[in-house]
């Protein structure tokens, strides 16, 4: 491990390559402002109706396209801290061989299903955009989420590569 290859910040951390954490942080934090955006629009809206009796006009519709867009840019930054759930009763006491087996059988199943989401999405984002789907009041094209979803996913996929090829590494160690 280089100095250029910092360490992933869970129970048993994998080198990682620093751009790729540079990468994940910037993506959570596009979803950390999506997040504040729709706390803001929340409480503005909610605060106009209640004192006005006018809210903003398809506050559901963007809480809905932010939040989407919220989860999607935390995913990879999760990963790659080891934020995901991890069940370790029975492991505690197991060395850090078969942690790291284990840990890379979890990356293994993750991602999988990350490759297949990434592939059902994009097919949803060509099934939208093909349709003109769009939101009922504010009329924004639902595939427009899919722009930073898409990104986000195989930023995903990506990470749980290199952590898995780190678990396996360190197993096999």
């Amino acid at each position: 491990m280089t100095k250029a290859e910092p360490l992933t910040e869970h129970a048993h951390p994998v080198p990682v390559p620093g751009w790729l954490v540079t990468l994940c942080r910037w993506f959570a934090t596009l979803g950390g402002t999506a997040l504040l955006a729709m706390m803001l629009m929340t409480v503005t809206s909610v605060t106009l109706r209640s004192v006005l009796g006018w809210p903003i006009p398809g506050d559901f519709e963007l809480v809905e396209v932010l939040s989407a867009i919220t989860v999607f840019c935390f995913l990879p930054w999760c990963q790659i801290v080891g934020g995901n759930v991890l069940v370790d009763f029975f492991t505690m006491k197991a060395g850090p061989r078969v942690n790291h087996a284990l840990e890379a059988l979890g990356d293994l199943v993750y991602l999988a299903i990350g490759a297949l989401l990434t592939w059902r999405l994009w097919h949803g984002a060509v099934d939208f955009h093909a349709y003109g789907e769009q939101t009922m009041v504010l009329r924004i094209p639902i595939w427009w989420s899919f722009v930073i979803a898409m990104p986000a996913m195989a930023l995903l996929i990506v990470t749980t590569l290199f952590t898995l090829l780190g678990h396996v590494r360190k197993a096999a160690a």
